[in-house]
């Protein structure tokens, strides 16, 4: 059996005496702002970087993989660390990794610089993403006050990956590709103050704890090299040497990694998370929420600068309607889940989004944005935001508070792997519909949204897994 953590990893001792939990809340969604703004503020600016560090196209490649992979590769294992060291240790050496890389990166003089940087801000990633919602399942033990909390760190994700468009676009266009990275500095030092004055030191336990050596290891190199071979793929086809041996590596490890989990006396996932039906079907769901929310986005944003050649600024303010639309959604789904319960949100949700995904692969070459944009984007919006919250809540409500980080390192994992896997696929699909006779690439992005928008229906089917009534970990 696995054995518990001591009880100064419970609720009660996350935040200070005398620390609101809405200040606990608020440093969750901060810095959850601050890695989703991570992952898409950069994507602007590549070819700044490029023209100024002198980046070949492989290194280009790197700038996004090699955030990505350290992410993904190493979110159980910090997650588990949270439970186990505490929570406010692992979140500031996050928080720390995160800031050092940043400006370590803003003032990069060669691409092996910035590249370094990447990876370590996605090591930074990789601790900060499921601490902060950890921090919030673990101090709010009241359901009402939990979902509040939650519905604010959703509305701090979903509106980041917008923000970070236009953000992105601003900063390199009035001063340089190096302010996407640096901007990341003050907000994290004011964080790491935050935390030393709201949070509660990590209690000291009566016996070291353990960590799963064989099998972080084992888990942290399978999805480092599936989000490798997913995030290749379409560049070197899934046929290619080197996807097939890292998707095989990654399947492998993965099957090694159960295998050891299964023999050791104190697993990296403790049996009991996954005892909680909700927590399985939680996850699946967010796996499919990954694709579903991440790749319409992507190819928005091609379509608009490619097709239409809108600016990258341009491009994020004309989705910005979108994600003002989730964000609202997600708030409103806050009362919606106590009222209709997750299942018929999650149902409702995906089936509207499919729908919304059905008209938005409408899209012509030569686009009125009202009518072929916004309006479709709109009702896509609209079903997003409330499928996200039922999946985040299935997938951490039961779990013991001990257990409050692995759950939350898994929600993220599933997330992660879904958009990667969807996207590295649907750009596949897409480039494989233009390559192929005489179609233009707005009919490869058609065919992505509708496979999408199938992606949606799968996901609404699913929410009849879901149990309204939530088990208990113990």
């Amino acid at each position: 059996m696995a054995k518990a953590p001591s009880p100064g990893h419970e609720a009660q001792d996350v935040a200070k005496p005398g620390v609101s939990l809405a200040i606990i809340a608020v440093i969750a969604c901060v810095a959850q702002f601050m890695v989703v703004l991570d992952s898409s503020i950069v994507n602007v600016a590549l070819p700044s970087m490029k023209t100024g560090l002198g980046l070949s196209v492989d290194a280009q490649q790197w700038v996004v993989n090699g955030y990505l992979i350290a992410f993904g590769g190493l979110l159980l294992l910090a997650s588990r660390a949270g439970d186990l060291f505490g929570r406010r240790r692992v979140f500031q050496l996050g928080l720390v990794a995160f800031t050092a890389a940043s400006l370590f990166g803003g003032l990069a003089q060669e691409g092996w610089m910035l590249l370094a940087a990447r990876f370590l801000q996605g090591a930074g990633s990789a601790a900060l993403a499921p601490s902060s919602l950890s921090l919030i399942t673990a101090s709010h033990t009241d359901p009402g006050r939990r979902t509040r909390a939650m519905t604010w760190w959703g509305v701090a994700a979903s509106s980041a990956g917008a923000a970070g468009i236009v953000l992105g676009g601003l900063l390199t266009a009035t001063l340089s590709w190096r302010w996407v990275m640096l901007v990341n500095v003050p907000i994290g030092i004011g964080l790491l103050i935050a935390t030393f004055t709201c949070l509660r030191p990590s209690p000291a336990s009566g016996s070291r704890p353990r960590v799963d050596v064989p099998g972080a290891v084992t888990v942290t190199l399978a999805v480092a090299a599936i989000v490798y071979g997913v995030s290749a793929a379409p560049d070197h086809g899934w046929t290619s040497g080197r996807v097939l041996a890292a998707l095989i590596a990654g399947t492998v490890l993965l099957a090694a990694f159960v295998g050891i989990e299964l023999r050791t006396d104190e697993p990296l996932i403790p049996p009991e998370v996954f005892a909680v039906h909700n927590v399985r079907v939680g996850n699946v769901l967010s796996l499919f929420g990954g694709i579903v929310i991440t790749t319409p986005l992507f190819f928005l944003s091609l379509y608009l600068q490619q097709v239409l050649g809108e600016s990258a600024l341009r491009t994020g303010v004309s989705l910005l309607p979108m994600v003002s639309v989730i964000s609202l959604g997600v708030l409103a789904s806050q009362r919606l889940i106590a009222k209709v319960g997750p299942r018929r949100l999650v149902l409702g949700g995906g089936l509207v989004t499919a729908a919304g995904l059905v008209w938005l692969a409408r899209l012509p070459a030569h686009s009125d944005y009202v009518a072929h944009v916004l309006l479709p984007t709109l009702v896509v919006g609209a079903g997003m935001s409330v499928m996200m919250m039922p999946a985040v809540v299935a997938a951490t409500a039961g779990v013991a508070p001990r257990n409050a980080g692995v759950a939350s390192g898994l929600i993220n994992m599933c997330r992660q792997l879904g958009a990667a896997l969807g996207l590295a696929a649907l750009v596949t699909v897409a480039a494989t519909v233009t390559r192929h006779g005489s179609a233009p690439v707005v009919d490869g992005y058609r065919i992505a949204l509708l496979v999408v928008s199938a992606a949606g229906v799968v996901t609404a089917l699913i929410s009849f897994f879901l149990k309204e009534r939530v088990d208990t970990a113990r």
